[in-house]
């Protein structure tokens, strides 16, 4: 969750850690703090709140400094303050140290070393490590070997980078369940929780795995095992460029990578779906497909949006490739003993392929004996390595926290993989090509509801001051309900509840009167008319109507006070669609509201710790 950067060099470390903290604030923003090695001790400033806060109290010095780290918190233990902040130090303030991650026996420790006579200062899990840094160095005087003996003691998760005033040429790193990845340079090396902090200074990368140790210094990197023995580094080359990673021209990042859809839903496909005859090339999974047409079940597992996403799949994999399927919340998979067995196909769905209770799940499944595939968007991550094989979204880098080009790449996906799967059980040829055109027409039909973004905007001015929303879809689009409420909880904190329509009897009806907007994903399809009886219930109640509807349905202006136009398509591709309405939605109440749209409270982009 959190961002943490790390640099030595030959330049001034301070506004490189700086501007590497702001590109990674998307991952924690309760709190900020850096470290730098100046004069022969670690100077240290940390803030609660932005990193623009933190930069305010470094303006006047630390440019001398070519070694230091920085870090951007998400809080897990202890109230975001500026005790709590990191780094942490040891008690001679001689060691600092930065986490991301969750240390589960953090209190016996902290008990063990305060009857050693180490003072701690903050309520965190985090500064124990310190402490047992301190406890091993006295013993060893060799920084990556009193490191190295503290991770042994842990138990849990963690990203973590080490300096030490007594070892002031080398940042030391190790990872477990939480991302890091080095940065090489030229007399410089960076190391950081995110790609996005290195690629304006390099593009040749080495991604840490689980149990590994990194020693960075400024003209080499050795990466050992925690049994010291050196381990052969893969490294690899970053693809997105700098402009995917700014806002340009846009308010918010949402904003920019809600527009940038028909796009990110083109790349998912490019390649791949060969619409004129019918076939989808998926490399990923060619290793694996003879387990996948034999597969009994598919079992879909995601947290959040990206179960939202596998809700929608477990249509399409049922309704085009026949092939029952299942979906999973990550969060519980692996806690009830699930029934997988090696007949079994697992999709594990993640937009950093590094969330903490997906791959655990992946893992269970994995000792199962079933197959694994991941369906990620970062390139290199956890999930994606751990897979046995799997598809890469290419949605490029997601900085909103609420995700939305994410999720409609993640759908894309699943269309393409139901698409060759129903191609390889025996769907007719024509009946393949008919769907595969509908898909390959979904972008442009994307780009022209965006066209109409300004019609959103005006409704969503009317409904900013409302206090609870309801939205209501069946079949495939009750997933789609259930997004569009998520994006307005997330961004705009105003409550929010999804439901199948037909549901909305069986309780919430009762919460509808002339105050509450219900919102209805209400496409013309094979179920329109049991949705149109839905909506009436909510009008004969004075609900507050807003639908999302096809542009050629002209019954539904009569019943709705508010229509979001889409273009018809298949109905099952209809989610990728019928969301974009409610993600501009969404941002404009967020904004017509005020609150922080990229960076909502209490949230961050990449959930890493359980």
């Amino acid at each position: 969750m959190c961002g943490i950067v790390g640099y030595v060099g030959k330049r001034s470390c301070l506004p490189i850690i700086l501007e590497g903290l702001r590109r990674l604030e998307y991952r924690g923003y309760d709190s900020a703090g850096i470290t730098i090695l100046e004069d022969g001790r670690l100077e240290t400033r940390k803030k609660a709140g932005k990193v623009a806060d933190l930069e305010n109290i470094w303006k006047s010095t630390g440019g001398s400094a070519t070694i230091g780290m920085g870090h951007t918190r998400w809080a897990t233990h202890g109230e975001p303050n500026d005790r709590n902040a990191h780094p942490h130090h040891d008690c001679s303030g001689s060691i600092a140290v930065v986490h991301n991650g969750v240390i589960e026996n953090y209190r016996a420790l902290k008990i063990k070393l305060e009857k050693s006579g180490h003072l701690f200062s903050s309520e965190t899990d985090t500064e124990v490590i310190a402490h047992l840094i301190e406890e091993f160095y006295e013993k060893t005087t060799d920084l990556a070997q009193a490191v190295r003996l503290t991770l042994r003691q842990l138990d849990g998760t963690y990203g973590i980078v080490v300096m030490s005033a007594r070892d002031p040429e080398k940042l030391v790193a190790a990872r477990k369940g939480s991302p890091l990845v080095v940065g090489y340079g030229e007399g410089e090396s960076i190391v950081a929780s995110d790609a996005s902090a290195l690629v304006e200074h390099t593009r040749d990368v080495t991604y840490l795995l689980d149990g590994q140790l990194a020693v960075v210094e400024r003209a080499t990197v050795t990466v050992k095992n925690l049994e010291d023995v050196e381990v052969e580094k893969a490294v690899e080359h970053i693809t997105f460029d700098l402009e995917q990673i700014e806002k340009s021209g846009y308010e918010h990042f949402m904003l920019k990578e809600i527009h940038e859809q028909p796009e990110t839903i083109r790349n998912a496909m490019r390649g791949r779906l060969l619409a004129a005859d019918g076939e989808v090339k998926l490399g990923g999974l060619q290793d694996v497909m003879e387990k996948l047409v034999a597969a009994k079940r598919i079992i879909l597992v995601g947290c959040g949006t990206s179960w939202h996403a596998g809700l929608v799949g477990e249509y399409m994999l049922e309704q085009i490739a026949k092939v029952p399927a299942e979906v999973e919340y990550a969060s519980e998979f692996r806690y009830r003993n699930p029934l997988v067995s090696k007949d079994d196909v697992v999709f594990l769905i993640s937009q950093s392929g590094e969330t903490a209770d997906t791959l655990a799940a992946l893992r269970e499944a994995k000792g199962k004996g079933a197959t694994v595939l991941g369906i990620v968007n970062v390139v290199g991550s956890t999930i994606a390595r751990e897979s046995d094989g799997g598809v890469y979204v290419h949605a490029g880098p997601e900085i909103g926290v609420a995700s939305t080009k994410a999720f409609t790449s993640q759908l894309t996906v699943l269309a393409l993989i139901s698409l060759m799967l129903a191609r390889a059980k025996g769907m007719a040829k024509r009946d393949i090509v008919a769907l595969a055109k509908e898909l390959d027409a979904v972008p442009g039909k994307v780009k022209k509801i965006l066209e109409d973004a300004k019609v959103v905007a005006d409704i969503a001015r009317e409904f900013k001051d409302a206090r609870h929303f309801l939205y209501l879809g069946r079949g495939a689009n009750f997933p789609v309900a259930l997004e569009g409420a998520l994006k307005l909880k997330e961004i705009s904190y105003i409550h929010a509840e999804g439901y199948p329509a037909a549901e909305m009897k069986h309780g919430p009806i009762a919460l509808i009167d002339e105050h509450m907007p219900v919102v209805f994903v209400a496409p013309k399809d094979a179920i329109y008319e049991k949705v149109i009886s839905n909506l009436q219930e909510v009008k004969a109640r004075r609900g507050r109507i807003i639908a999302v509807a096809n542009d050629d349905d002209m019954e539904i202006q009569a019943m709705a006070e508010f229509v979001l136009r889409v273009p018809r398509t298949y109905g099952f591709f209809g989610p990728i669609l019928n969301v974009i309405p409610l993600q501009l939605l969404s941002y404009y109440i967020a904004v017509a509201r005020g609150t922080n749209v990229d960076q909502p409270r209490n949230l961050a982009k990449s959930v890493t710790v359980e």
